[in-house]
Parts: C-alpha cells; sequence; structure tokens
C-alpha cells in the first residue's frame, strides 16, 4: 500500500527558511517523477516543485524559483523542499505526490496527511 508521510513545517518569521521531507514506500518512489503541492487557505491545490527519478531534472512553480529546491534520496525514498526566504503567501498545508508533467498535477489520487507552513510578516 503506498504511504506519503510528510513533515518538516512550522511557523516561522517571512524570510525564514524550513526543510521539507516527504516518506514513501518503495514502489511509490519508482519510476515516477515525484514532487510537492500545497493549498493555502481558500485556494486549490497547486503545484510547487517536482523531480525526476534520477534527480536529473527538476521543475518548479514561477512562485517559488529561485527560493525553493527539491532533492531526493532514492535510498531513503524521500523526498525534500528546501525553503529559502519564505513570504506570508507561502502559508499552506505542503503535500507530495507524484507529478504528471503534461499538466502538473497530481498522479495519485490519495494524498498524506500534508505538513502545515505558516510564514509571518
Amino acid at each position: 500500500q503506498r504511504q506519503l508521510v510528510e513533515s518538516g513545517g512550522g511557523l516561522v518569521q517571512a524570510g525564514g527558511s524550513l526543510r521539507l521531507s516527504c516518506a514513501t514506500s518503495g514502489r511509490t518512489f519508482s519510476s515516477y517523477v515525484m514532487g510537492w503541492f500545497r493549498q493555502g487557505p481558500g485556494k486549490e491545490r497547486e503545484f510547487v516543485a517536482g523531480i525526476s527519478w534520477s534527480g536529473g531534472r527538476t521543475y518548479y512553480a514561477d512562485s517559488v524559483k529561485g527560493r525553493f529546491t527539491i532533492s531526493k534520496d532514492n535510498a531513503k525514498n524521500t523526498v525534500y523542499l528546501q525553503m529559502n526566504s519564505l513570504k506570508p503567501e507561502d502559508t499552506a498545508v505542503y503535500y507530495c505526490n507524484a507529478v504528471r508533467l503534461t499538466t502538473m498535477s497530481p498522479f495519485w489520487d490519495s494524498w498524506g496527511q500534508g505538513t502545515q507552513v505558516t510564514v509571518s510578516s
């Protein structure tokens, strides 16, 4: 059974940093572009960042380019999101999922519990 377990969120001031982690089951991790999505208060869930299985290609939403970095550790079946220069508009629940590259949309219908990121101004 596929499992996605996100962690690392918290409350930070604007300009601060956080590192999110997403632990997945082995079969979940292999062969997929994995990524992060977020859902802010009153907003639709949106794509944030993605990374190819090899780690050789990364994809970012325009709103986070230059501030967020996605990475992965295949041995640990874990995807990370380093978030720097955080802004109040980054406040959201962050989720990981596989990424459908044609639409930058989530591949699976099931989600983990997410991790809350709150950025104060």
